[in-house]
């Protein structure tokens, strides 16, 4: 393998969960162009299905693909269809997640259970199902998605930042135990992106300037910023990497 090759996709099967709108529209979208064939998973179908249009209009290969995380009992035979229709499952980026925004002392045990179900159980019952596949294969790329609130607590964010902690350590145990099938496990950590689940925030100008006045390069990331970090990740140029987090964040956490 050429030293350009290792960091190419293209022709793996890569599942993205959550890829109705946001970030997870667009890992799916950068990933179709690296040459990928993407199932889209999907609980907003309609979303979803404009996702792979436009991956099909740019010339790319995708399919979408109904993958509710918090179905646990159908996630091994969803995936498993998946890599016996598609020959191979080589790639799971585990993204769908939730928030909603609240206060300490008036956090529903609904909503805590409903971020949790989604952003920690989800994550792990879904890696945990693509693992035994990828297992069999002798090969695979799980990258879990985490986010500034892994490493750092956020004000009325004490739940999504406690399923996002977990999904750090979660990875790191998942790399530990499936690094002798060849499969390698690691978290990005998007920082401050504007998406329909952070647009509360950025429409509020006192949180807005306070996001702002905390990225040192000097402006909000764009999806772009994320895909170089994706696509290395999820190619065979990682390899030798796994149980780690890197954080696309403008260098936020270096300050």
């Amino acid at each position: 393998m050429n030293f350009y090759d290792r960091f190419s996709v293209s022709g793996r099967i890569a599942v993205v969960t959550g890829t109705g709108r946001g970030l997870g529209k667009g890992y799916a979208l950068g990933l179709a162009a690296a040459g990928a064939y993407v199932v889209c998973g999907y609980i907003n179908e309609k979303g979803t299905r404009e996702t792979v249009e436009e991956i099909h209009s740019l010339g790319g290969h995708a399919e979408a693909c109904f993958l509710d995380v918090t179905r646990t009992e159908r996630l091994q035979e969803t995936l498993e269809d998946i890599a016996a229709r598609c020959g191979s499952l080589d790639i799971l980026v585990n993204n769908a997640g939730v928030e909603e925004i609240n206060d300490f002392f008036n956090v529903t045990e609904e909503q805590y259970d409903k971020i949790m179900g989604v952003n920690l159980r989800g994550v792990f019952f879904t890696a945990q199902a693509a693992a035994r596949i990828m297992m069999k294969q002798g090969r695979g790329k799980i990258l879990n998605i985490g986010s500034l609130g892994s490493a750092l607590g956020l004000a009325k964010s004490s739940v999504y930042c406690g399923s996002k902690g977990g999904v750090v350590q979660i990875t790191r145990t998942m790399a530990i135990e499936l690094a002798k099938y060849n499969i390698q496990v690691n978290a990005m950590g998007p920082g401050y992106f504007r998406t329909p689940m952070t647009e509360s925030f950025f429409r509020d100008p006192e949180h807005r300037k306070w996001i702002e006045e905390r990225i040192p390069a000097g402006r909000i990331g764009t999806t772009e910023d994320l895909l170089g970090t994706l696509v290395f990740l999820c190619s065979p140029a990682s390899d030798y990497l796994t149980g780690q987090i890197v954080y696309v964040d403008g260098g936020w956490l270096a300050g």
